[in-house]
């Protein structure tokens, strides 16, 4: 049997395609202004460039309807049957992707759209969309009007040129019910002023009562100012209109290569990394995005920017920037200027550099762990957490030659009083970044030594005890190394200060994990036990100092009853586990609960003996 072939036509459902714009290619139905506008600006562009010196300017009526008149090229008949009747195809290309009309060349880079479907767009919130146009490119041209409804529908018809004097366009939107809100008055105003405050032609909004709003103006970056302070003023009243904020400092940026200007405005108050600023980014005037975190490098948090450019691609939404080559030139280049004034400040404005520093360390710890020159100029000022409380690393350095850096915050937090008190320099490594930056300290400040803190080096500036009171004490630490072996701990008896303290626990997180490993592996079987077996590493035990200063352990040493002093130990254990403030593990808690009612019971069974510690009472 002959095989037959025949060719049809895709049949378009304009409503399910406005559905489609509206739900999924467009964030919100605002968006039908900022396509007006970019249609407006390109029709300009083309007009001025098959007339250098014609006018400029876009009109926006609000009302009953929305009207949106340009100075632009204009429509033929043949214009509007081959571009608003056939979906998808641009006005400004040719099929074989020339522009449209004589001499416009020129003005292909100067367009802001990219894919021709900008009206479309204007069915989210309208049914009805009527075109009235003139065309400059053929002066002898008839005027057309294109009167479009969202079922896909249209009527086309031409009219004398006296009826539209001038060549340009007048795009008409009935509102639909559904989406009124989006075309009230004062929401039309605030929409061209939010999409097109950079653009450079004129752009008006009159509103029904006759008033005119202009809503555009020239970009703050460019405009000249008496002094360089005049400057910088009218640079922060521009950014306490944007973005509400008062900045630190502002950090111009030009990269003519890529046709980009603008400025950096340094945030006044510390941001977290995770939350990255939305920096504003307009393409040829109008507004791609309020929302374009990838236009800098992560670490750059601390600024939100404003810019305008001619060679960042959009997104097909044209809502955001399109990854690529060029744009990760430019993030690059950004953050170079950006990285320019931050190892500048040391040298030109140091109380700046200290107020930053202040408020953003964070940020600047993060670049400074990638970048030599700037670890060199900042690592100086940035504040650690230490034993002599939050102190910068060069103060810190001149007082400890030796810097011993704790590899977590609890392991800090565990040792610092002690530490402090023996005259040990100890630096919180355990936030982010903090570290690996300590550790480079050399690199910054020759002759300076920093090392990993070990357990071993705190107890090895901590007194030794008296023989004699070693000896007096061998029975309880005999019993209290028992009790507390199981837990894989060893206890020794020492003098230290502060007084208060009556027992440190010496641990790191790698004996823990060795010791956890160790315990899966002798609770397991088989093929997984024979690998943790394999992983297996010596670690030393942890160790628990017992303070014999503090007057609750000279007590508890002199505990002759077994079972006293095995609570006892516990005990201590226990509230040095507490002070180290990491978690407890299940036998560790059960190890607390059983101490606390072992004390207790021994208390009620015995009301007139003393607790470890305590007074005697006094009978009245």
């Amino acid at each position: 049997m002959p095989h037959s072939e025949s060719a049809h036509t895709f049949q378009v459902d304009l409503r399910g395609l406005v559905d489609l714009l509206s739900h999924h290619l467009y964030s919100s139905p605002r968006v039908y202004l900022r396509e007006l506008l970019q249609n407006a600006v390109d029709a300009i562009t083309a007009h001025q460039a098959h007339s250098p010196g014609s006018p400029a300017r876009i009109t926006v009526r609000t009302g009953s309807t929305v009207t949106v008149t340009d100075t632009g090229i204009g429509l033929t008949e043949a214009d509007v049957h081959r571009f608003l009747a056939t979906i998808g195809r641009s006005s400004k290309r040719t099929a074989d992707g020339a522009l449209d009309g004589a001499g416009l060349d020129a003005a292909r880079g100067e367009f802001i759209g990219q894919f021709g479907i900008g009206l479309l767009a204007c069915f989210v919130v309208a049914d009805e969309i009527t075109v009235l146009s003139r065309s400059a490119a053929d002066p002898k041209a008839p005027a057309v009007e294109w009167r479009g409804h969202s079922d896909g529908r249209y009527t086309l018809r031409t009219l004398p040129a006296s009826v539209v004097p001038v060549p340009g366009t007048t795009v008409t939107l009935i509102p639909r019910a559904d989406n009124a809100e989006w075309t009230r008055p004062e929401q039309v105003v605030s929409l061209a002023r939010h999409y097109g405050a950079l653009l450079r032609h004129e752009v008006t909004v009159v509103g029904p009562d006759g008033a005119e709003h202009r809503v555009n103006e020239t970009p703050p970056w460019e405009q000249s100012h008496r002094s360089p302070l005049a400057r910088r003023e009218a640079l922060g009243a521009h950014c306490r209109t944007l973005f509400g904020f008062t900045p630190l400092d502002t950090i111009e940026l030009d990269l003519p290569a890529a046709g980009l200007r603008g400025v950096a405005y340094v945030l006044p108050t510390a941001m977290s990394p995770a939350q990255r600023a939305g920096h504003r980014v307009h393409l040829k005037g109008m507004l791609l995005s309020d929302q374009a975190p990838e236009l800098l490098p992560d670490w750059a948090f601390f600024v939100r920017c404003v810019v305008d450019t001619t060679s960042l691609r959009p997104t097909a939404s044209r809502e955001a920037l399109y990854e690529d080559g060029t744009l990760s030139a430019v993030r690059d280049a950004l953050g170079d200027r950006i990285r320019d004034w931050l190892t500048g400040l040391a040298a030109s404005d140091p109380s700046l550099l200290h107020r930053f520093i202040d408020t953003h360390h964070l940020a600047v710890k993060a670049l400074a762990r990638y970048d030599d020159e700037l670890l060199r100029i900042v690592l100086p000022w940035l504040p650690f957490e230490t034993t002599d409380g939050n102190v910068t690393l060069e103060e810190f350095a001149r007082t400890h030659p030796t810097l011993l850096v704790a590899r977590s915050v609890e392991e800090f937090r565990q040792v610092a009083p002690i530490a402090a008190a023996a005259g040990l320099g100890v630096v919180n490594g355990g936030y982010t970044y903090d570290r690996d930056l300590v550790l480079r300290l050399p690199e910054v400040r020759p002759g300076t030594s920093v090392t990993d803190l070990d357990p071993a080096t705190v107890t090895a500036h901590l007194d030794a005890v008296d023989p004699g009171a070693e000896l007096r004490a061998a029975a309880f630490l005999a019993v209290a190394r028992e009790t507390v072996g199981v837990h894989d701990c060893d206890v020794v008896l020492r003098d230290f200060q502060p007084v208060t303290a009556s027992a440190l626990l010496l641990d790191n997180r790698d004996a823990r994990h060795e010791r956890t490993r160790s315990s899966l592996a002798s609770d397991s079987d088989g093929l997984w036990a024979d690998i943790l077996g394999s992983l297996r590493h010596e670690t030393p035990r942890a160790q628990l100092v017992l303070n014999h200063l503090n007057p609750l352990v000279r007590q508890a040493i002199t505990i002759s009853e077994r079972g006293l002093a095995v609570t006892a130990s516990e005990a201590l254990y226990g509230q040095a586990l507490l002070l180290s403030r990491r978690p407890l593990r299940a036998s560790e808690s059960a190890l607390l609960n059983r101490a606390f009612i072992g004390l207790l019971t021994h208390a009620m069974h015995h009301p007139g003996t003393a607790a470890p510690g305590s007074e005697p009472r006094k009978e009245l």
